[in-house]
């Protein structure tokens, strides 16, 4: 796990260093513990390193023979298997990320059909005169280019581009729609005018500082339906979750996982005790004195159940004040999801023991958990768009109602209704198209890796993808229940997870703990970013109706106007939500 950057200049010319610096610097918290570059012809690459696996030797960039090079960001999960269908390769280190470079050698292009894994990485081919670069297809690992009239440049964070000098921080406005109304921002265009992100499974090739390639590689099967009873069903969910946590648990360093009380972490619980010898380390998140749902007691009866060690992060008011300035430095491309909050924290828990940490993102995708998917599955004309309204409708705050920002999230409903798929794996689609890459993992990657810690999501691996997508509907939802086989397996596997109890929604108390500090209003509206948005008295208005109904609208701006004051005005991060919008 690292990050990554790096320059193609046009015309031949020579990276400058000072750049190559600066980017360096600023990816230096996503890789403590080693920086290696690669400077040839056009190309000049950059890699932060957090040591995961051959802590020695696997320092980056790497070479062949040949002259390649690769920098890396990420795990290559099968890399074991894959050195062994290599068997003429002399391999110069035990890195994951060495296998890529060779089998980009051989096959080209298509060499990241081979990989099972999470990656962003670039390699440098200066026979071919060319750059690759390539994400995985779930966009786990981040990825972000931008081009101007010295070439293109990369970079694991926007934020580094833009310190770099590269990019100038000038917010999009139909991007910024998107955020205002969704949480976060759809398709590839970032927040930031000229950086957009590589998208989930593309590959790009760079030539003499211009994009001249693209190819995209799937995330989901495109047909194909799981057949069979439901024993033989649950027979091969298990195999398929058991093979996927055991790969993801390849480590050189001690690793853990967070632990909400919810099917998709209780399954990851209960097979990482199958798996592992020792008691699994697990960390739950909860909120005393207020009036969310606190999962620990849940969590810590899991916890017993298996004899896993259980350690509970308090998350409060106390830390909503202080750590929010330094989680909206960390989210630079923004996504205004609360869950940010206690992720962060439990991240700078974490790392005193651990460097890996698994969790359970995208079980609710896959298996089909959300409920936004039963309207999705009615029969025309009842059948409901997923996200039909947006958080500022109805509450006349701001000064021009957004435009245009459900545009990008319509294309990825369009674009997920291919023949043979049914409703509901259209809907589980367009999740996958964005909802998950630009708000839950943008969300794991920045909060993890801001506190040094690698997150792993072993529900999203090709082999699990290709085994629940294509479940037929029935043992998806049923009941009006979701995640059907799922929970069938875990009924078994851990019955104290009890998991067709109704489920209670994972939340933070944001509203509660903004609407009792009234002196907020007057600290957020007169912000010149949230000026620019609303009127100061509209936003006095609303923060003093903040309750369930306005919360998340007050909580937008609140995240927005900190966002901006880091990324934007470029100030710096010091003292809490107050002083940081007092400065």
């Amino acid at each position: 796990m690292c990050g990554i950057g790096g320059i193609v200049a046009r015309n031949g010319q020579r990276p400058d260093g000072a750049t190559l610096d600066r980017l360096t610097e600023a990816l230096g918290h996503r890789g403590p513990d080693g920086r290696g570059r690669h400077l040839k012809d056009n190309v000049g690459l950059v890699q932060t390193r957090l040591s995961i696996i051959d802590l020695e030797g696997g320092r980056q960039p790497i070479l062949d023979n040949d002259g390649r090079a690769i920098v890396a960001n990420g795990e290559i999960y099968n890399y074991i298997e894959l050195k062994a269908g290599l068997p003429d390769v002399r391999f110069a280190t035990g890195s994951d990320c060495e296998p890529p470079l060779h089998l980009y050698a051989r096959e080209g292009l298509a060499f990241t059909r081979r990989l099972r894994g999470m990656y962003a990485l670039a390699i440098h081919d200066p026979a071919a005169g060319q750059v690759v670069l390539a994400r995985d297809p779930f966009g786990i690992k981040p990825l972000y280019v931008a081009e101007g009239p010295w070439g293109v440049a990369f970079a694991s964070e926007p934020q580094a581009l833009v310190k770099a000098g590269l990019v100038a921080p000038k917010v999009n406005a139909q991007a910024l729609h998107e955020l205002l109304q969704l949480q976060f921002t759809c398709g590839t265009d970032t927040i930031f005018d000229g950086i957009r992100r590589v998208a989930p499974g593309e590959t790009l090739v760079v030539e003499d500082g211009r994009i001249v390639d693209s190819r995209r590689l799937p995330a989901l099967p495109e047909s194909g339906r799981e057949s069979g009873d439901g024993a033989s069903l649950l027979d091969r969910l298990d195999q398929v979750l058991m093979d996927s946590v055991d790969l993801h648990q390849r480590a050189d360093v001690p690793y853990g996982m967070f632990l909400s009380g919810g099917i998709d972490s209780s399954a990851l619980l209960s097979m990482m005790a199958r798996l592992n010898p020792r008691p699994v380390l697990a960390f739950t998140a909860g909120f005393p004195g207020t009036g969310v749902h606190d999962e620990r007691d849940h969590a810590r009866a899991l916890a017993r159940a298996v004899g896993a060690e259980h350690v509970e992060v308090e998350f409060g008011e106390a830390d909503f004040w202080s750590l929010l300035p330094a989680v909206a430095a960390a989210m630079d491309d923004p996504a205004a999801d609360y869950a940010t909050l206690p992720t962060f924290k439990l991240a700078r828990r974490a790392r005193q023991d651990v460097k890996v940490i698994l969790a359970g993102e995208g079980g609710d995708e896959l298996f089909g958990g959300y409920g936004r998917y039963r309207g999705a599955m009615r029969p025309w004309p009842f059948t409901k768009a997923m996200r039909r309204s947006g958080t500022f409708d109805g509450l006349e705050v701001l000064r021009h109602p957004p435009s245009g920002w459900r545009d990008r999230y319509a294309a990825a409903e369009r674009a997920a209704r291919l023949p043979g798929r049914s409703r509901l794996q259209a809907a589980q689609a367009t999740d996958c198209a964005d909802w998950l890459p630009n708000d839950l993992l943008i969300k794991a990657d920045r909060c993890l890796m801001r506190n040094g810690v690698e997150g792993r999501v072993p529900f999203l691996d090709p082999e699990v993808a290709r085994f629940a997508f294509a479940l037929p509907d029935r043992w998806k939802v049923r009941k009006n229940t979701g995640k059907w086989l799922l929970r069938l397996w875990l009924d078994k596997a851990l019955p104290a997870a009890r998991p067709f109890d109704k489920k209670r929604g994972f939340t933070v108390p944001v509203a509660e703990w903004i609407a009792a500090r009234p002196q907020l209003a007057e600290l957020v509206a007169r912000q010149p970013c949230i000026d620019a948005l609303a009127a100061p008295h509209q936003v006095k208005r609303l923060f003093k109706s903040c309750d369930k109904r306005t919360g998340f609208a007050c909580w937008t701006l609140l995240f927005y106007a900190l966002w901006h004051r880091a990324h934007v005005d470029g100030a710096d991060i010091q003292g809490d939500v107050f002083e940081m919008l007092s400065a």
